[in-house]
C-alpha cells in the first residue's frame, strides 16, 4: 500500500508579507502588503516545476482566509489572484473586494 503524500501547507510569513507553499524545495509565493483595513495582493509566483498544481489557488485561498479571520478588504492588484478570485465567486463571497485600484 502506496503511503499517502501530505497535502502542502501554506504559511503567511508576515515578516516578509507573503504566504509561501514549498514542495521539493522550491517555493511559490503571495506578496502582500497592508494597508488601512486592506490586504493587498501584489504578486503570485509559482516556479514552472511547481506549476499545475493548484498552488497558486491555495495561496490565494489562505490570502482570503486571512482577510475573513482579520476582516480585510482584499484588494487583487495580482492579474492571477484577480483572475482566480473572478472564476471562484464563492470563495470571495464572504468578504470585501475591492476590484479598482487602492487610494494611497
Amino acid at each position: 500500500m502506496a503511503a499517502m503524500t501530505q497535502a502542502p501547507q501554506v504559511i503567511d510569513n508576515a515578516e516578509k508579507s507573503r504566504f509561501e507553499v514549498s514542495m521539493d524545495g522550491v517555493l511559490a509565493e503571495l506578496t502582500y502588503r497592508r494597508r488601512a483595513g486592506r490586504l493587498i495582493l501584489v504578486h503570485t509566483g509559482v516556479p514552472e516545476e511547481l506549476g499545475g498544481r493548484g498552488l497558486g489557488g491555495m495561496l490565494v485561498r489562505a490570502a482570503i482566509t486571512k482577510a475573513t479571520a482579520e476582516g480585510l478588504t482584499v484588494v487583487p492588484l495580482c492579474p492571477f489572484a484577480r483572475s482566480w478570485l473572478e472564476r471562484h465567486p464563492d470563495v470571495a463571497s464572504g468578504i470585501t473586494v475591492d476590484w479598482g485600484e487602492p487610494v494611497d
